[in-house]
């Protein structure tokens, strides 16, 4: 390790507290850096959807001891199902059936359960600090000063923001960078009771007019629902909460099967998300002694099913190579050079997947259910779990020194 090298007691800013955040921390934390994590909200998130950890992240889990965790935790999702405005099933696909491509993976839990097992895991060797943000970072020669919007400045060896794709430190640092990819896809998120027909797998009623209503089975004894409008964004993201809601309100008005049940637990949830997919593109991830991580570097958008992988997998591959790659900049060279191949493909999610899934006119619909009804061709449901699963599982991980 050279002398521009981070090593021991070095300090390290990671703003960002949910999973990249906290994987990172766990990580950096055993070889004794001095790391502070800080999260904009007042507590750790503890709401969310259902998240995967697919392939290598799983064994990034298993590095860290958490496998076993992860699993007790996990939400009990057996597969997905296709039904139509009856309720009659179109197309199950089991678990067994799609493997770790598939739509369900190899473990699946709640995002804010995850969050909550990588906080507990580091909490008592990492200091964190809720209810503040960063306002300025100036970057100096092999550190960065950085003021916070509670009052003050501190001098940190490192930066590195693991925030959301719309994060605004990243903004700071790399103003206009961002060149995102929009998937015309518009999505509604929220907690409602459990009914009598929620089972253990996940449901997908397609209503047309580009509409679909996706229902998750969670280990709370509730129900994760997923409004999804197919259109191109025209300006929802700006909108106020109010005006979001009575978009999809006035979008899933007649809609069909289930809906007026999931229209009545959607004006009683209290963790209503509104999200108008893009993904982030980053000519770059890192400047001076500041580098991106998770979705604020690669958004993939919840449609990759990738999402969580590429955070825990980057982390651990960040902070393997500033362990072990020589001065600062070279180590982040590195992270860009292994990571870019991996996000590419996680990337790499065609247009026509939500297309498929919200078809927009009758015949759209019917299509697609006559699709679905032979899905038990071998080769009709291996291409159904590309669409709807991951296409970028295979990645050789790094063996670091950690």
């Amino acid at each position: 390790m050279t002398d521009d090298a981070l090593g021991e007691k070095k300090r390290i800013l990671i703003t960002g507290g949910s999973i990249a955040g906290c994987s990172l921390a766990w990580w950096l934390s055993r070889r004794d850096f001095d790391v502070t994590v800080l999260e904009r909200h007042a507590t750790l998130g503890d709401g969310g959807q259902n998240i995967d950890v697919r392939g290598a992240a799983r064994e990034v889990v298993r590095k860290m001891g958490l496998e076993e965790g992860v699993s007790a935790s996990g939400t009990g999702e057996a597969g997905i199902r296709f039904v139509d405005e009856r309720n009659e099933t179109l197309a199950e696909f089991g678990v067994e059936d799609t493997g770790s491509e598939g739509p369900t993976a190899e473990l699946e839990i709640l995002r804010g359960d995850l969050a909550r097992l990588l906080f507990d895991a580091c909490r008592e060797r990492v200091k964190f600090r809720f209810g503040d943000k960063i306002t300025s970072i100036d970057d100096g020669e092999g550190s960065a000063a950085v003021s916070f919007e509670s009052g003050g400045t501190e001098t940190f060896d490192l930066v590195i923001v693991a925030e959301g794709a719309g994060s605004s430190t990243r903004e700071l640092v790399f103003p206009g960078e961002n060149e995102p990819r929009t998937l015309d896809v518009t999505m509604g998120y929220f907690t409602i009771p459990k009914g009598p027909s929620d089972t253990d797998f996940y449901r997908i009623y397609t209503a047309g007019e580009g509409r679909s209503i996706w229902l998750r089975p969670d280990n709370k004894g509730t129900t994760r629902a997923i409004l999804t409008a197919q259109k191109a964004p025209s300006g929802e993201d700006e909108l106020s909460v109010g005006e979001q809601k009575n978009f999809l309100r006035e979008r899933f008005a007649g809609a069909g099967w289930e809906t007026p049940r999931v229209l009545a637990g959607f004006e009683q949830a209290d963790d209503f998300y509104f999200d108008v997919l893009r993904q982030v593109k980053m000519p770059r991830w890192s400047k001076g002694t500041v580098v991106l991580a998770g979705d604020a570097a690669w958004c993939a958008t919840p449609i990759s099913g990738m999402g969580t992988t590429l955070a825990i997998v980057g982390a651990y591959v960040l902070a393997g190579e500033l362990v072990n790659g020589g001065d600062v900049s070279e180590a982040l060279d590195r992270y860009e050079e292994i990571m870019g191949p991996f996000v590419e493909k996680a990337q790499d999610v065609p247009k026509s997947a939500p297309k498929f899934l919200q078809p927009q006119s009758r015949f759209g619909v019917a299509l697609q259910h006559i699709v679905l009804r032979v899905a038990d061709l071998a080769l009709v449901k291996k291409s159904l779990s590309k669409v709807m699963g991951s296409q970028a599982d295979d990645f050789e991980l790094p063996n670091y020194e950690l």
